[in-house]
């Protein structure tokens, strides 16, 4: 690794990045050190030309507790707070056109259910319990929570969460459409893994165009997305995954994707 980590751990295998939050007496609650190391993990996961899939995982019991209050007081600037730390992190999120996946288990609550919410899947396990929790303290759901909830399962629950801050199961999420998939605790570890070696060995460049575009979209006329997929899918078009594609299907066999 290029930097040094303290409250994480980091490891390619298999074409997976894992970015393990590793904090787990403090239930893997944010502090300034878990906020640069997610970030530089995700730039050296977004660098990486082994690396195809991108998984976030808390250790412990659970996946992120979010921030730790133990370094907020009244004083603390929120906004600077916020414009230092998670959002430099969540724009990282944002930013790399590798599939992320969060293996989402036992408690996540504020900031860890925004991270959550920012990764492209999310699969949980049945006891698995997301928490708002912001309003309980007086807060605004923050980093990026109110962009990314409603882009999800609509304004109207959306909406219900945030304010109401009801816990959800891992059942309520993969109702609702948050969750990709519902994996019992005996299955946790082996499923989470088969899962991120499907997503590695697709098409990478494939996936970020669509990522990105899909994305963007939200914001734009459809004359301007369509010229957008028209570029996407010159560049897709050009790509080695491509010319796999075509040949196995006129081999009749499965494709071996590179990512190129």
């Amino acid at each position: 690794m290029s930097h040094e980590l303290k409250v994480t751990e980091y490891a390619e295998k298999n074409g997976i990045a894992w970015i393990t939050l590793n904090r787990p007496q403090a239930y893997n609650a944010f502090t300034p050190d878990m906020n640069r190391e997610i970030i530089a993990s995700l730039k050296q996961a977004d660098r990486s030309e082994d690396v195809r899939c991108i998984l976030l995982k808390g250790a412990g019991k659970a996946f992120c507790a979010g921030e730790d209050l133990g370094g907020v007081d009244e004083s603390t600037n929120h906004a600077e707070f916020l414009r230092e730390r998670y959002h430099p992190m969540m724009k990282a999120m944002n930013q790399t056109e590798k599939p992320v996946v969060a293996a989402v288990h036992g408690n996540v609550a504020g900031a860890g259910m925004s991270l959550a919410l920012a990764a492209d899947f999310r699969l949980v396990q049945p006891e698995t319990k997301f928490v708002s929790a912001f309003t309980g303290i007086g807060l605004v759901p923050d980093s990026g929570f109110l962009y990314y909830l409603p882009r999800l399962i609509g304004y109207a629950k959306a909406l219900e969460i945030a304010v109401l801050g009801k816990p959800l199961t891992g059942k309520d999420a993969l109702d609702m459409g948050l969750a990709t998939e519902l994996i019992e605790a005996q299955d946790w570890e082996k499923s989470v893994e088969e899962f991120c070696l499907r997503l590695a060995a697709m098409p990478t460049k494939a996936i970020g165009l669509i990522k990105r575009y899909m994305l963007e979209g939200m914001h734009e006329s459809l004359e301007d997305f369509l010229d957008k997929e028209a570029q996407a899918q010159r560049v897709a078009g050009l790509s080695d995954d491509h010319r796999e594609g075509l040949q196995s299907f006129k081999d009749k066999r499965k494709p071996v994707f590179t990512g190129k």
